[in-house]
Formats: C-alpha cells, structure tokens, sequence
C-alpha cells in the first residue's frame, strides 16, 4: 500500500490534522522536479521566474514546518495524557484505601481466573472507545452489564459503614459522579427487580464502590488506548519524514535523507529514545494500575486484556472503516465495469461513493397497443437480444441437420454458440468456459477413441472433459503467473526495468526505443497483461514533465502498448494463447526453439514499429526529457534466491525435451518455483488467490472445447471440406492464407479466444495436407494472434493505454491513434512473421 494511504487509515481520527502533510510533501517534490528540469533547459517563456534558490532549500524549509507542527502537537498532548496519568495513579490509591485492603494482602491473595465469582472483566468492543466522544460514553454507561461487577476486586473485609458516597466522590472525578449515580440507581431497579429485596444503606454504599472501579478500569482503558496511540504517533510520523526524505533524494537526485534525519529528526524531542522509553513506562503503570483494579495481580492477564481492549478500538475506529470503504469501491467497480446484462456502462464517473444513494437498476418505458409499460432496462437491452439470439442459433443448429452423426451436429452447435459467447462477450469469457463441459456431458459430444466410436454416456464423458481441463499445459500456466508474482513482489522487475531505461539518456529516439524494448522484455517475463502497468508506472516523472499534449508523451505510451503485444510472442508464458498453442502442438516445442524462431521475428517488429511511431509522432521536435535514474539499493538476498530460481527454472523449460525422462513435461518442471515461492513464505496465499483465475479459467474450458471437437469427429469432417479446398495451395500459400485470416479476427475479439477458436482447426488442416506441417502453422498463428493490435480493444496492453490519462484527467491516446498506427504495425508484424519466422521455423524442423 502507499504510505499516504497508510498514514490516511492508521491515523487517530482526532488527531488527523496534526501528521505530516505526506502528500503536500510529495506534491511539492514533483513542482520542484519540474523547476529543476526546466530551469536546465527549454525555452524562455517556459522556464520559472525564480531561478536562484536552490530545490533542497525550498523542500528543507517546507519539512521544518511540518516538524514543528508535529513536535508542538505531541508536546502538548503528551503534557495533557501524563496529567491524566498522574490524577488516575492518585485515584486508584484512593479507591485502594477506601476498599479497605492493603497492599500486603493484595499479594498474599493469590490471582483468580475464571473462578465464579471473581474473572477477568469482558467489556463490549464500543466501551473500548476513548471518553472524547460523548456518545460514545453515554452508549457505554447505557451497556454495562451486571457482569462488569464480577471483574472487580470485591472479596476481602466487609466495607465499613462509615464509608459514604461523600468519600467516593473524593476518588472519582466530579463530571463522572452522574455517570455513577445512574449506574448506581440502575443496578439497584434491576436488582430490585430480579430479587425483590430492598437494599440498605451498607449495600447501596458497596454499589457505588463498585461502580467507582468500574469507572477507574474504564479510564484506565481509554489512558493505556491512548498513550499507545501517542506511541504510533511517533513512529508514524517519523516513516513519514524519512520516506518523503526518500522521495525527494530520488526524484531530485540529492542525498538530504541522511542529514536531516540525523540532524533535526532524530534529535527532536518527540523522537529521542529517552521520549520513547519515558512513554513505555507509562504504558506499563497503565498495565499495573489495571493489574491491581481488575485481575487482581495478575499482570500477564492484564497485559492481554488491555490489547485486546486496544485491539477492539482500532478495529471499531479503523478497520472496519477501512474495509466497508474498500468492499463498497470494489462493489461500485464490479457492477460498473463493462456492459453487463443488468445494463451498467463502464463509466468511471458513476462509481458510488460514501454518502452516495443506494443503486438502483435503471428502468426505461416503452409504449404498447395496451399502453405505455415501464421494465427493467435490461430486458430491452442490446445485450439481452444478443442473447436471445444466439440462443436461438444454438437451438436451431440442434434440430436443423448439417452433420451426418448427432454428436458432430450436437458439438457444431455447441462450437458455434461457445464462438459466438466469447466474440460479443454478452457474458464474461470465463462463465462462457465454464459452460463448456455441462454442454458436453448434456449433449453426448464425446464418443470412444477405439473404433467404432460409440458414444460416451454422461459418466464417462464427465470424466473425460473434466481431466481435458486440467493438463500439465494449465500447470505450466500456474508456473508462469508464479514466477511473474515473485519478479513484481521483490521489485526484480522494476530494477531491471528501471537500469535499462536510466542507460537511454535523453534523446528522445533513444528513449523511445528503450522503453519499447523494456516492455517487450518485461512482457516476456511476467506477461504482456503486467509489463503495460510496470512500464507505465516507471516513466510517469518523464510525463509529468513533458508539456500537455507532446507527441512524445503519445508515442512512448503507444509504443508501449504495441511492443508489450510483440512482447506477448517471446516466450510460451507472456501470453495465454501461447500456452493453448504449446498445448495443441505434437511434440511441444522447447523453450529454446521457441527463443529461435521469435526473437529476431520480436526484434525486427519492434524496429520496425519504432520507425513508424518516429515518422507519424515526429516525437524529437522540441523535446527534453527528464532522465530516468536506476534503483541504487543493494540486491538482498530474497532477490538474488528469486532471482537464481527464476533462471534455473527458465533453463529447465529451456531443456524440456533432453529431461523428458526426469519430468515428463514442462508442466511438471512448474511445480518447482511454485513450491520453492510458496513454501519459504515469499509468495502468500493472497498471492495465490489474487492470480488471474479467470484466464486460467478460459484456458480451461479451451482445451475442453478443442478435446470435444476433435472426439466427436467434427474438427476431421470440418478439416476434410478446408482441406479439398486448399489443396492445390503450397504450404506457403495456406500459411499466408491463415495468418491473415487469424490476424482480422484476432483484431475484433480476445487473442486467447482467437486461439482458442482457431488453432485447433489450423493444427488438423496442418495434418492433412501433402506436406505435412501442424506445428508450423500453429506456431505462426499464435504469433499473429499476438501481432493484432490494430485496436484499442485488441489486447490488454492496448486497453490498458488508451485508458491512461494525464494529471488534468485527459486521456493521452484517442482511437484515431490506435488504428493509423496499429494497422500498419500488425501489417508489418506480418510480414515479419511469414518470411523471417516462416524461415526460422523451417530450421528448426517445424
């Protein structure tokens, strides 16, 4: 999390004004950046009127105000909450000598837990609360339970007579002694009540007592949740302070951090050790004092108690908050994004938020021969009649013959409204998938491998489409998503990123081309869904400072994209559609053939694509760009294990064909760092769980469909009739003729569900031809599949461009950008794919 979102939710409410302005700080850091890179250059009109102080000048004297602020603040809280310390001490002596017990006593009485009489007090999380909010004390007084009695020291000598409510009064301060007269009064209705006696003077006096500790603990309480808060108030600040320092030494390039904190911070008051300690021993008579009110010397049961008590309060005052705020974002989010059946568009803007109504599914009326009716905006939605007709191609396709046999008709139907679900995406790609196996179990699709083919029943076909679902392949996929976890966890990725780029200098061709080869990189590695967002991140101080509307700020994010979709073909794990193509090919090819045929297809499409942004941007023309600076921390050891790991893991794929013997498939060999991540605690199940399920999902229900097609016998009569048609082609001819056909749909719908789609019927048509070569043209499908980026919606790297957006909330990118570049980048990837790839596969014996 950002630290200015952590000091936003681990800061006491009350206080909230009084910690450092982190993001002030921060935005003060950024208008210093842009000083100091115009100042050294661009035109006269731009650069600042006041050139002569210097940026650590300006910055120290903001940070001096901010350390006054927090020093004056903590002074004088930590005079108030001592005073209330010292008044509690006296007050709990007091009650100690009105109770008539001495101290000798009270350690020869041995401590009592969970004894009927006499057990540690189990208050209500909303007692907890601190006594600066008057509700929430009258909430308290109106809770106590006659419970809170038992927990008090009540054994020992009778309390004298002469004991009146003139001397508690002396024990407990004036503004609380309404407080006790109703709690007083209340207990004493109830008793009276419950037993039908009446009380005496004696008794009336010891219930006062009692309600006298119960005060003293409640006070206790809110002092010990309080001086802890002082606590993090110290620490919390001073994050702040050496973070922000952080910031400004690496966005400035100085090194102010270590002076100043060793100068001013660390030798402030609020910040000394001697401060510190003296607050940990008031915390500790907090701990005592509660020891002797209410466990009766039990010190360990104290300690526990009172952390529960401060536990429960951040809970209440925090967490919660903090929760309900995320969950209804996320809510907000999920019901907005994209055009789902219930009607809602993907518009940002309409996001609920705090205070906002409740959502309500928009209506819409319509006018009838029997008058005007008002329904649900979804039944008469475009997505509901996209629905209704697939569903009544699918149902057609059923009872209309085409096929000779019912499992090739019941499969056709199944195929075509499988296709036709995942190119309008009328319902998410991944529901579509899990649809999959209950059709084919449902409509008998799969028959036996022996001749003659009977079919299966539900039983077995279940069976047989639920282990197509789960393959080494979707192992392998697990693999990848582990490895890219651990790179982005430790920062491995960002390193490497970071170092590349600060070598780019500031030409902006050079930059350019360097931030396409990192993204093309970093989509190799941790797949070309991630490599956008790291990049993106990495060059943001770069875009802050180039003027609103430069060519360069579009055309290092357009290069991005597009070389994050070439990046998505370098390595059977950047994309999904790589791991169905790895899945369909027979033998699979090993990493270091795949590495053969794809980097020169990669680097010769990303110079190419660099050429074309360079002429259509013409990104140099009045350009300075700010340098981007490498990470100077050391590698720590969790790194270098990642990083040893990642490589040895790497080199096996790279070798899956020679170990055969040993793991079988590359999918086993993915169990390796996915165990090693897992086991020694650097990856944790929230990792686990925040992997994209969805894809993994989709890639499922894939290889279900592909297993389906080709039991029923539909891919061999629907390869038999493409087949009759290409065979006067050459192999070249049916290469050029695919790849194009792949690249147009792939354009227009997800590439995983163009792989998906079509790579099965390539690999069949591959098998029967002449000159047999299903590898080959799987291989250059898959690599059109990622070569199709002609659109914003054609891929995730592209979606994720067009989306990003400038600080004055514009978007950087229009669609007229993506499509007078990304056309001729995807006619030059094809090119590249079918003459320089058509030649490295053919070397490698595809």
């Amino acid at each position: 999390m950002k630290f200015s979102h952590s000091i936003q939710f681990n800061a006491v409410p009350d206080w909230s004004t009084h910690y450092i302005a982190y993001s002030n700080l921060k935005k003060l850091i950024y208008q210093l950046e842009k000083v100091v890179h115009l100042s050294s250059g661009g035109d006269g009109e731009s650069r600042p009127l006041i050139q002569h102080e210097d940026p650590e000048v300006v910055f120290i004297r903001a940070l001096d105000v901010e350390l006054e602020k927090v020093l004056s603040f903590y002074s004088v809280k930590e005079r108030e909450l001592f005073e209330e310390v010292q008044n509690l001490l006296h007050d709990v002596g007091a009650f100690e000598e009105e109770s008539g017990e001495t101290d000798q006593e009270r350690e020869l009485r041995p401590p009592t837990r969970g004894s009927e009489h006499q057990r540690p007090l189990r208050t209500r999380s909303v007692e907890s609360l601190p006594s600066r909010a008057s509700t929430d004390d009258d909430r308290t007084n109106s809770d106590n339970s006659d419970d809170e009695h038992t927990g008090l020291n009540t054994h020992g000598k009778k309390r004298r007579a002469s004991l009146g409510r003139r001397k508690i009064s002396s024990a407990v301060p004036g503004h609380m002694m309404s407080s006790i007269g109703d709690m007083t009064a209340s207990t004493e209705m109830t008793r009276s009540r419950r037993y039908s006696i009446v009380y005496d003077d004696d008794y009336a006096e010891q219930a006062a007592l009692f309600s006298s500790g119960i005060m003293l603990k409640k006070r206790i309480i809110n002092l010990f949740v309080q001086l802890c808060e002082l606590k993090s108030y110290i620490q919390l600040n001073r994050t702040g302070f050496s973070k922000v320092l952080k910031k400004f030494d690496k966005i400035i390039d100085r090194q102010l951090r270590a002076k100043y904190m060793d100068t001013f911070v660390d030798t402030a008051y609020a910040f000394s050790p001697e401060t510190t300690k003296g607050l940990e021993e008031k915390i500790h008579l907090m701990v005592r004092a509660y020891t002797d009110i209410v466990t009766n010397g039990d010190e360990e049961a104290a300690t526990r108690d009172l952390r529960s008590h401060l536990r429960e309060h951040v809970v209440w005052e925090r967490n919660t908050v903090w929760r309900e705020l995320i969950g209804m974002e996320r809510r907000a989010e999920a019901a907005s994004l994209g055009h789902t059946l219930l009607g809602r568009d993907a518009d940002p803007t309409s996001h609920r938020l705090q205070g906002d109504d409740e959502l309500v599914l928009p209506t819409k009326e319509i006018a009838t021969p029997l008058g005007r009716f008002r329904l649900p905006a979804w039944l008469v939605s475009s997505t509901l009649m996209t629905l209704i007709i697939i569903f009544a191609i699918f149902f057609a396709l059923l009872f209309i013959p085409v096929m000779k046999k019912p499992e090739q008709q019941n499969c056709l139907a199944l195929l075509v409204f499988v296709s036709l679900l995942w190119a309008t995406e009328a319902i998410p790609l991944f529901v579509t998938s899990l649809t999959i196996p209950f059709l084919c179990v449902v409509l008998r699709v799969f028959r036996e491998a022996d001749k003659p083919h009977h079919r299966l029943g539900a039983k077995a076909a279940t069976d047989v489409v639920f282990s197509a679902m789960w393959t080494p392949v979707i192992m392998l996929l697990l693999g990848g998503f582990t490895v890219a976890a651990a790179l982005s966890k430790c920062s491995i990725d960002k390193r490497i990123a970071t170092f590349v780029l600060s070598k780019a200098g500031t030409q902006p061709r050079t930059v350019l081309i360097a931030n396409m080869a990192v993204a093309a990189f970093a989509s190799m590695l941790i797949s070309n869904v991630a490599a956008p967002v790291l990049c993106f991140g990495i060059i943001e101080p770069m875009l802050r400072n180039l003027p609103a509307g430069s060519n360069m700020s579009k055309a290092v994010i357009m290069g991005i994209a597009l070389a994050s979709n070439i990046g998505g073909m370098l390595s059977p794990i950047a994309s999904p559609q790589n791991i169905v193509a790895i899945g369909l090919m027979e033998p699979p090819p090993t990493w270091g053939e795949w590495f053969f045929i794809v980097i020169p297809v990669g680097i010769i499409s990303l110079l190419l694509i660099w050429a074309l942004l360079l002429l259509t941007f013409q990104p140099g023309k009045g350009t300075t760009i700010v340098p981007i600076r490498p990470v100077k921390d050391r590698f720590t050891g969790v790194q270098w294990f990642v990083t040893l790991v990642t490589v040895a893991t790497i080199g096996l794929w790279c070798a899956s064909h020679q170990l055969e013997a040993e793991f079988g498939h590359m999918g086993v060999i993915a169990i390796i760092p996915i165990v090693l991540f897992f086991g020694v605690g650097i990856l944790t199940k929230e990792d686990f769980n925040n992997f994209p399920w969805t894809i993994i999902i989709l890639a499922a229900g894939g290889l279900a469909l592909g297993k389906a097609v080709n039991s029923s016998g539909l891919l061999h009569a629907v390869t038999r009739m493409i087949t009759e048609e290409v065979k006067d082609f050459s192999l070249y001819g049916v290469l050029l003729v695919f790849s194009s056909l792949i690249l147009v749909i792939a354009t227009f719908i997800s590439h995983t569900v163009a792989a998906l789609i079509i790579l099965p019927l390539v690999y069949d048509v591959g098998k029967g031809l002449d000159e047999p070569h299903p590898n080959l043209l799987v291989m250059a499908g898959v690599l059109m599949c990622s070569a199709a980026m002609a659109l914003p919606t054609s891929g995730f790297p592209n979606m994720t461009a067009i989306m990003k957006e400038d600080p004055a909330g514009q978007r950087y990118l229009q669609v007229k950008h993506f499509i007078s570049r990304g056309v001729p980048s995807s006619l030059l990837s094809l090119v590249v794919v079918v003459t320089v790839g058509y030649g490295a596969m053919r070397v490698v014996g595809m």
